[in-house]
This record gives C-alpha cells, structure tokens and sequence, in this order.
C-alpha cells in the first residue's frame, strides 16, 4: 500500500521476480482499477518475467482482490502479491476500501504467513512517518519498502518510522 506514485506496482513485480528466481509460484494480483495503467504495466512486466497476472481490469478492488485469492488457491500458487491502488491516506472511503481487502485476506487465509508492506517514496520526508501510522491504522503494517533511493534522499525516516511504529 502507499500513495500515488510511490512505486507500488514495480515493487509488486520486482518481488514476483524474485520470488519466481527463488523457485516459487507467484501471482499477481492487479487491483488498481483507478489507474488503467497500473493493469497494463503490471501485465506487460508479468509477460516479461513470465509470472501471470490475475486482472478484471475494472470493478471493485475489494472483489477483485477476493476472486484473485480464489483463484490463486484453485490454482496453487506459492504466492500472491495484490498491487493495490495508490490512495492518500486522508481520504476514508480509500482506507475503508483498504481495510475491507485486508479483512477478506484474513477470512480467506487466516493461517498463511503475510506481509502488508508500505512503498515510500526515499524523498518524502516527516510525511511518511503520517503515512505509515495512517495505513497501519488499516493494514497492520509488517514492513517498508523504500523506492526513488537513486537520489539526494536518505531514507532516514525508515529509522524513525521503525522506532515510532514498530514496523
């Protein structure tokens, strides 16, 4: 989860990728319905990679995301990683959507190890320790990816956001 443009949908690749290297099965799960691009990119680097990407291209993310856990478990993939709309973390009905995908994940796989990892973008600073908090609020955050390290930005703020938050 995270904001726009933070880099949600290349860091769900780049760990497909990974996964796929290590010998695991993963899918992704393409629930950015707000941005259309988002669904090609995801679609067009999951050919690349030759990892499947489970996609509806339009609807409720909610939805979405559930019928992709469905799919993934008739279909015994190892992992799933849901690319979820970038989303600002003041605004409610965003949060809420965010929260309903985490219960559904809960319900449908109460046991299975999961990480709910926020992307920041490495410049933004004190904000993203608000954005942290906010979306652990909904999402019972277990990890931070940092992106755009390439630079001036130090990542600092993955120290305070760590010692503050416990993520």
């Amino acid at each position: 989860c995270g904001l726009q443009g933070a880099g949600k949908t290349t860091m769900c690749a780049k760990l497909g990728a990974h996964l796929k290297k290590s010998g695991k099965k993963p899918l992704l799960v393409a629930c950015d319905i707000y941005r259309p691009a988002a669904i090609d990119q995801l679609k067009t680097i999951g050919k690349e990679l030759n990892i499947e990407v489970y996609e509806e291209g339009k609807g409720n993310p909610v939805e979405i995301s559930k019928r992709g856990i469905e799919y993934a478990k008739s279909k015994g993939y190892d992992y799933i990683l849901i690319d979820t709309a970038g989303r600002l973390h003041n605004k409610k009905n965003l949060m809420e959507e965010l929260r309903k995908m985490n219960r559904i994940i809960d319900r449908e796989f109460p046991d299975v190890h999961r990480e709910n990892l926020i992307v920041l973008d490495g410049t933004t600073g004190q904000n993203a320790l608000v954005q942290a908090g906010e979306f652990g609020e909904v999402a019972d955050l277990t990890g931070i990816i940092l992106t755009k390290m390439d630079g001036t930005a130090k990542g600092g703020i993955a120290v305070a956001i760590q010692s503050e938050l416990h993520v």
